[in-house]
This record gives structure tokens, sequence and C-alpha cells, in this order.
């Protein structure tokens, strides 16, 4: 955007791009999510500073930016919930102090849900708002505001956005079933998805993968479900949990008839590499889908590490975390029990003896959230960023809130006002005090460190290939370094990291064969389909020691090509020997079948750049 002679020509660029996909024409606009950056280079352009900043400085300052206002959302939610701003700050400084475990931003800046996550962050405080009893009608207009922008803006900035918001939409499932949310307010929330996520797939150029999310499905089958059970928070405490079980059932059903019906109309196979995972992930039956195998191998999207659990322990964030969950699980099962057993839509209580257990429809939400995106970074490690922020608010907010304190107190007959008041503000305090002296000089340390990026090898090979190819020259290699090859040299590619494009999945299953048992002109055959005149092959990958057998790439590739895998170990008995070496090891030693079709170019220590013959 900022090379084009004018921002039209820009955007044709992005819309009609042959320079990033061999042989294709791709509309990046509707492929990824970078309206961002788009934004961006129109800001960088129309504001008078380019004589004063770089752009890659003005990109990372934006960025470093928008995690200040994360930090000031998670401040406010947890104000909101607890009524002071003590908790606020208690948040801010759990945040900061376990950020190894609630942001990647400071070693991985241009991350999608580096953008996407202070919206969601945005959005959750405005929904913690909005839950309250007795707004006034601007109030209420605003927030909804608020909430619809936060929406959208997160939609836009994140290709997995349908997946969290789906966890957001179970969230308010719940809740509306055990009738603890008001069901006018949980239909707005349903709406706001739903039209946020149409608007993202409209700028997208309708992109399918939007089109046939769940999420979609999800809320239009609740809306409908709601509408053919009208009274379905009515009779005793068995008749109304039948008819949730139902309801639960007719939602599932229907949600699953609209999807499959959706992608069959628009023919969409997207997402399908993501269900296939999932099936494998929680037990569903082994697959030898190499797509599939490549996201359950990697560390990323496995189980939450249990070291995860240790650090977070050493800034008493976990303790007051499970303290304060403990506390309102019990009070949301007393409240649930209560409104199951009456009909009546009044306040969520529960009395319990001579004490009458509440709970708020904004902390109600913000448990279930808590619990969902829980569970969901337990099973995916990569998701935990979703959850240990949003636990710095909960605990914050549960240390700070009297409600947490009086049902305390009142359980284990301590209890009053003042009592209460003490509790809530010197434990924070104290921990406050706890977190400044362990952890504010490692901090200053921090930030006075100065380092520097060092990899040789890779910097040698981009510089050859600046120096050495021509412009419109095709590469063919592993997805992360060929997306390091277009950054630094602006080469054309066969294949990126983009793995959302199913077409763009069987490239690069079909590029990599690079690394499996195949016949030279098998490989240069394949490499050539795609427009390929230069490989690299890597030897961290061809010789990996990284992964256990079974999940090394190479092995992933036998696997799916039918191949026994190499080295000590059992293989499936339908596995035979391959009737090739492998090829990523045997075009080393430049025998006449590989010279025949690959000259090698370029080599160091870390890669081997080879250059595919035309007349074969």
């Amino acid at each position: 955007m900022l090379q084009a002679p004018t921002l039209m020509q820009g955007f044709h660029g992005l819309i009609y791009d042959n320079k990033t996909e061999s042989m294709r024409t791709v509309n990046l606009l509707q492929r990824m999510n970078i309206y961002q950056e788009v934004f961006l280079s129109i800001l960088y352009r129309v504001l008078p500073i380019q004589k004063y900043i770089e752009p890659v400085y003005f990109y990372i300052y934006t960025l470093f930016g928008l995690q200040a206002i994360y930090v000031t959302a998670l401040y406010i939610t947890s104000w909101l919930l607890s009524g002071t701003w003590l908790s606020g700050l208690l948040a801010a400084f759990w945040y900061v102090t376990n950020r190894i475990d609630t942001t990647r931003v400071e070693f991985t800046i241009p991350l999608r849900e580096n953008w996407a996550l202070p919206f969601f962050a945005i959005q959750i405080a405005a929904i913690t708002y909005f839950l309250r009893p007795n707004l006034q009608p601007l109030s209420h207009r605003l927030t909804l505001l608020a909430i619809f922008i936060s929406t959208f803006l997160f939609s836009l900035t994140w290709q997995f956005n349908q997946f969290m918001m789906l966890m957001q939409a179970l969230v308010l499932f719940i809740l509306d079933s055990l009738d603890m949310l008001p069901a006018v307010k949980v239909t707005w929330l349903y709406g706001i998805q739903l039209t946020g996520l149409l608007l993202v797939c409209i700028l997208q150029f309708f992109n399918s993968m939007i089109l046939g999310s769940l999420l979609i499905s999800f809320n239009l089958s609740v809306l409908i479900a709601r509408k053919l059970q009208k009274n379905l928070k009515t009779g005793s405490f068995l008749n109304r949990l039948g008819k949730l079980l139902l309801h639960l059932f007719v939602v599932l059903c229907l949600t699953l008839f609209l999807n499959n019906i959706i992608k069959k109309i628009l023919n969409l196979k997207s997402d399908e590499h993501i269900f296939k995972f999932l099936k494998a992930k929680f037990g569903f039956g082994a697959t030898r889908d190499f797509d599939a195998n490549l996201y359950l191998c990697e560390e990323a999207f496995g189980l939450l590490p249990f070291n995860t659990f240790e650090r977070l322990s050493d800034t008493l964030l976990f303790y007051a975390y499970i303290f304060v969950l403990s506390i309102t699980v019990i009070a949301a099962l007393a409240v649930a029990f209560r409104n199951l057993s009456y009909s009546t839509n009044q306040q969520s209580m529960y009395k319990m003896g001579e004490y009458t257990i509440g709970l708020k429809p904004e902390t109600a939400y913000n448990l279930i959230h808590t619990i969902l995106f829980g569970f969901l970074a337990l099973s995916t490690m990569r998701m935990k960023y979703l959850w240990t922020s949003h636990m710095c608010v909960f605990a914050s907010f549960g240390l700070c809130s009297p409600e947490i304190w009086e049902l305390l107190l009142k359980l284990i007959h301590l209890y009053n006002s003042k009592r209460i008041c003490i509790m809530r503000y010197s434990i924070p305090i104290l921990i406050l005090l706890y977190l400044c002296y362990k952890f504010w000089p490692g901090m200053m340390d921090e930030l006075s460190e100065l380092r520097e990026f060092y990899d040789p090898d890779t910097v040698e090979l981009m510089n050859w290939i600046n120096s050495n190819t021509p412009r419109k020259a095709v590469f063919a290699g592993s997805m992360q370094l060929l997306a390091g090859v277009k950054l630094c040299t602006g080469r054309t590619l066969t294949n990126h990291p983009h793995y959302e494009d199913s077409s763009l999945r069987e490239r690069t299953k079909a590029v990599y064969q690079i690394y499996a048992k195949r016949a030279p002109e098998e490989v240069h055959a394949l490499l050539r389909s795609f427009g390929t005149d230069y490989v690299i092959l890597e030897d961290s990958i061809c010789y990996e020691r990284r992964h256990r057998r079974g999940c090394r790439l190479r092995d992933l590739l036998d696997i799916a090509n039918g191949h026994m895998m190499d080295g000590p170990g059992e293989n499936d008995p339908d596995l035979k020997l391959a009737g090739h070496p492998r090829f990523c090891e045997e075009i080393k030693r430049n025998l006449p079948p590989y010279t025949a079709y690959f000259t090698r170019v370029f080599q160091n220590k870390t890669f081997h750049v080879y250059k595919l013959s035309r007349n074969k």
C-alpha cells in the first residue's frame, strides 16, 4: 500500500495480487485479515509523519499502543465488576507480571491475535456494563454501539473470530437457559454477533469460511428454537429440566442441519481441516490426514503445560483465581437451582438458611466466560491468552468484591460490614506490594536490555536470493521459511502459512513431498506444476529431532503416503516400504537421476537451494 503510486492502485494490487502465490491471482482482502494494515497505510500516507517515523516503527508503536488499550479494557472490566479502581489496578499488575502467559506481543508483534484481543477485551467490558440492570436509555444505546463496534473490529482482525464468538454464544446460551440473564439483552447480543460477522463477510468479499461458520448456524438455531419453545421457563424443576434438555437437543440438531446445508450449497471446505483436527484431538478416531496431524503434532495445539500454573502461582494469580472461582461457582449453582425450581423472572436469588445468595448478571456472564475459555485453554495451549488475561480480571474482581467477601464471611459466621471493608482493600494492597517487591526490579532489568536479531544463515540466504535470482522467480519450501522469503525479497511463492484455504493446503502437502520418499522426477513434476524455479531444503526439517517419532514432518508425510517411518519403533501393519529413498537426503549426493532435474546453486550450514530444470 505504501509502495503503490496511489491508494487506489494499492487497493487494486491487493484485490488482484499475482505476486504472492505462483500461477494464481489472489484477492488478499478476501483471503486474509489485513484490513488493519490497509487502514494504517492510509493513515501513514495521509498524516504528515513520514519525515519523523519510518513505516515499520509506526506499525510497531501502533500495536504496542493497542496493547495499552487492552490493559485499560481489563482495568475497566474489573472495576465495573467490583466497584473499586483498586481491582482494576491489580488486574493490570497481574497482566504485566504474567506477560509470558498473557500475551505474545513482545516477541511476535504482527500476530492477528495482537490486533484482535484488545477489541475483544473492550467488547467484554461493554457487555459487562450492558448487563447491569436499569440502564438509562442513552447509556443502553451507547453501550450497544460500543459492543457492536468492538465485535466488528474483533471479527475483522482475526481469522479465528468465529470460534471465539461461538464460545461466547455458548456462554449466553447457558445463562439464558438458566434464566440468569435478561432474555431481551441476550437476543441483542446474538443479533450483534450475527450482524458484525456478516458485515465482515461483505468486506472480505463474501469469504466462504465466514458464511459456513458454526456461529451463524448456532445463533440462528437458538433464535428459531426460542420461538418454537415459548414456555421454556415455566413449570416445576423436573419439568423445566426436561424442557431444557429438549431445547438443547433441538438447537444442536438445527445447528448441524443448517451448517451442513450452507456448506453443501456453497461447496465450502475452508475449515474442514479444523474439524478433522478436533475429531482426532478429542479421541473420535485416529487419522492419517496430513493437515490434521500437522496441527496435532504442534506443541501450541497440545494440552496446556503444567508449568503454566507454576508461573501463575508465583504471582499469586492462580491461587486468587481458584479462591474466587470456587465461591462464585457455589453461588451460581445455588442461583441456577433456585431459578429452575421457581418459574419467576425475579432477580437471581437463593435463600440458604438465613442468608440470601445473589449473583449479578454481569458477574454470571464473566463466570461462565472464564470457565468455558478455561476449558479451551486447557485443551489447546495456543488459546491460553484468551483465558489468562480474563483470569487477571476475574481474580482481582473477586478479591475486591463486597459480594464475594459478604458470602464467604456469612458462611463462616464472621460477617460484619467493617470486616468486608478491611478484607476487600487490605488483601489487594498486600498483593500489589508483594508484586512490586518481587517483580519490579526484574522488569526494570528487562527494559534496560537491548537485543539484536542474529541468524546469519537466514540473512545469507535472503541476501543471495536478492542478488542472484530474477525478481519474478518462484520459490518452493516450508511455509514458515517462504513467509520470510516473501517479506525479505518480494519473490513469488508456491505456498505460505495461510492455512485456512483448502487449495493452499493441498499445494503445501504437494510441495512438502521434497521431505518424503519420492522419486526425483515425481518431485520435479509436482514442483513445476506450480511454476517453481527454485526449491529451498532445510536440514532442520530433513533431519528433524525436535518432535518425537510419528510427529516429525517426514513421518507425517510417510504416513499420509502409506510408507513406513524411519528409525526404531512400530509401524501400522498396512504401511509399506517406500520404493525410493528420502528426497531431501538423496539429492545431496548429486547422483545423475537428481542432477538431471535439480542443480544446486546455494548452500550453507542450514539451507540448500536447487534450481529446477525447465526442459524435462
